[in-house]
């Protein structure tokens, strides 16, 4: 891709940064011998792409999804839910109040008492099997509305975010009539009501994980997605009509913080699932303390990706760019921190920068974009923040030199190298595209570096021997460790994390547990 004016004053700006320490020449030389400088600087572009929008049907307000119909909030308030990648307001959505989530609970008691734990487990099954149909029949319209609401790039919603969403609902499909396989010699029982709380990094996926168990052991639902992303969950609604769930089964409502506090604090609900930030976390786990609910947190995450000499480096480097700038880095298992020995890390950081400067920022409706427009205003804010502390604490800041657009929230893929464990851009999640880049001599030196940090989420270990991918997975202290490959997700396999970054499993046989008692 031709590189513009501003490409040329951010590499400038990027070689400045480099210069201003001997150790930083020194890793740029080591840069330069370690290969060839690729140019990307021609005049050969890609031809733009667009998805098409005109097939997508978005109403202009959208009313709380409570007892198997849409109503208005109490309050009569509504907010704006706008498009990253332009900043115009795609739709109003109602603010549900304490009013509504009663309205709600009870709606989910009713269904539950009445009607849904008392149905058959086969009867069950063919409701969420529907469901999961749905949804790959909307596929291309629940597609485009994922990436205009929450700014990231149509090939990732349409190849990850929606195929994944209907596989998690036919995959516990299978589940409703079998839970004395998943636990045998236990009978297990449904908890009642679960309150559910999702974010706004994978709307439909996150509603997804939470919904399909939930129903599959019997349980009802209430359910608020986050307020800067919620029209994905809303579709969600209507496909939960359009498959014919009783009333009040799964109830939907919108709003922000007070919202999900009226949902974690309501005294007739049986089960808390929220996957967000370690703060609100901690906030709800006080909250549930002592109340006999049952707590489900998947929480933040600082993951490590350790590349070893003996990896096949080129395949290493396209799983970290995959790792770290996947859906514009916001993913609570990002590997945000790589881990180099230290023999290769030249050439390793040399391949990152070439590659990172043929990745795409743009228009997240385009076929060709690589990475899109990040969530909110709010997040931008605080990348740039970090990017800021970054380069104050000493560290060596590269970005790409790729044109962005003027009008949206964009930051372009970031690489910090010259940093120590003690930096806050290493120590605390960003939830952005920046990677930091630190080196390591011996396995047991990686090992420290990568469990030295609150979170315990995920991360990667790239290396050719067996036995020392087993050391490496047995040591580091997190709950899913990818080996020569990052970011690879199935309804059959658990995620969750240790520490701080959260308690419980999502997914596979695991995922039903936290939705039964014995």
């Amino acid at each position: 891709m031709a590189k513009s004016k501003s490409k040329k004053s951010t590499a400038v700006r990027a070689a400045t940064v480099v210069k201003r320490t001997g150790e930083g020449k020194g890793l740029a030389k080591a840069y330069e011998k370690s290969a060839p400088r690729l140019k990307f600087s021609t005049s050969w572009q890609y031809a733009p792409s667009p998805e098409a929008t005109d097939h997508v049907k978005l109403e202009k307000k959208y009313d709380l999804f409570i007892d198997g119909k849409f109503t208005e909030p109490s309050s009569g308030k509504y907010f704006a839910t706008v498009n990253p990648a332009t900043e115009t307001k795609i739709a109003d959505v109602a603010e549900a109040n304490e009013q509504d989530v009663n309205k709600a609970v009870s709606a989910a008691r009713k269904a539950y008492d009445g009607v849904w734990s008392k149905m058959p487990a086969k009867e069950r099954a063919k409701y969420i099997f529907r469901i999961a149909r749905l949804i790959q029949e909307r596929a291309r319209e629940l597609s485009v509305i994922e990436t205009m609401d929450g700014g990231k790039p149509l090939r990732e919603s349409r190849t990850v975010d929606v195929p994944l969403a209907a596989a998690h609902f036919f995959y516990y499909a299978g589940w409703a009539d079998k839970l004395d396989f998943a636990f045998p010699g236990r009978e297990a029982h449904s908890l009642g009501v679960a309150g559910q709380i999702i974010p706004w990094n994978f709307p439909l996926l996150m509603a997804a994980w939470k919904i399909a168990p939930a129903l599959a052991t019997g349980n009802t639902v209430v359910l608020k997605p986050a307020e800067t992303t919620p029209l994905t969950a809303l579709k969600l609604a209507e496909i939960i009509q359009q498959a014919d769930l009783p009333p009040g089964v799964v109830n939907i409502i919108t709003g922000a913080g007070a919202t999900g506090s009226a949902i974690v604090n309501h005294p007739d609900i049986n089960k808390i699932a929220f996957t967000g930030s370690t703060e609100i976390g901690k906030i709800i786990q006080k909250a549930t303390a002592g109340t006999g609910k049952k707590l489900t947190l998947e929480l933040g995450g600082k993951s490590a990706n350790i590349i070893f000499e003996d990896a096949a480096i080129d395949q290493a480097v396209e799983g970290v760019v995959n790792a770290i700038f996947f859906n514009q880095g916001h993913v609570c298992c990002a590997g945000s921190r790589l881990f180099v020995q230290e023999s290769v890390a030249a050439m390793v950081i040399r391949k990152l920068q070439d590659r990172m400067e043929s990745l795409i920022v743009g228009d997240p409706l385009d076929k060709n974009t690589d990475v899109g427009a990040i969530n909110s205003k709010m997040q931008l804010d605080k990348i740039n923040t970090y990017l800021q502390a970054g380069v104050k604490e000493g560290a060596l800041m590269y970005q790409s030199t790729c044109p962005v657009p003027k009008k949206g929230y964009w930051v372009r893929p970031t690489l910090f190298t010259d940093v120590a464990q003690s930096h806050k851009i290493v120590q605390e999640e960003i939830f952005g595209p920046v990677l930091t880049v630190q080196t390591f001599r011996t396995p047991e030196e990686a090992i420290e570096k990568a469990n030295n940090t609150q979170y315990g989420l995920a991360g990667g270990v790239w290396t050719e021997k067996g036995s020392k991918i087993f050391k490496m997975t047995n040591q580091i202290r997190a709950g899913v460790i990818w080996a020569n490959t990052y970011n690879k997700f199935d309804p059959t396999s658990p995620f969750g994390g240790f520490k701080e970054s959260g308690m419980g499993r999502e997914g596979g046989v695991h995922g039903l547990a936290p939705y039964v008692k014995f």
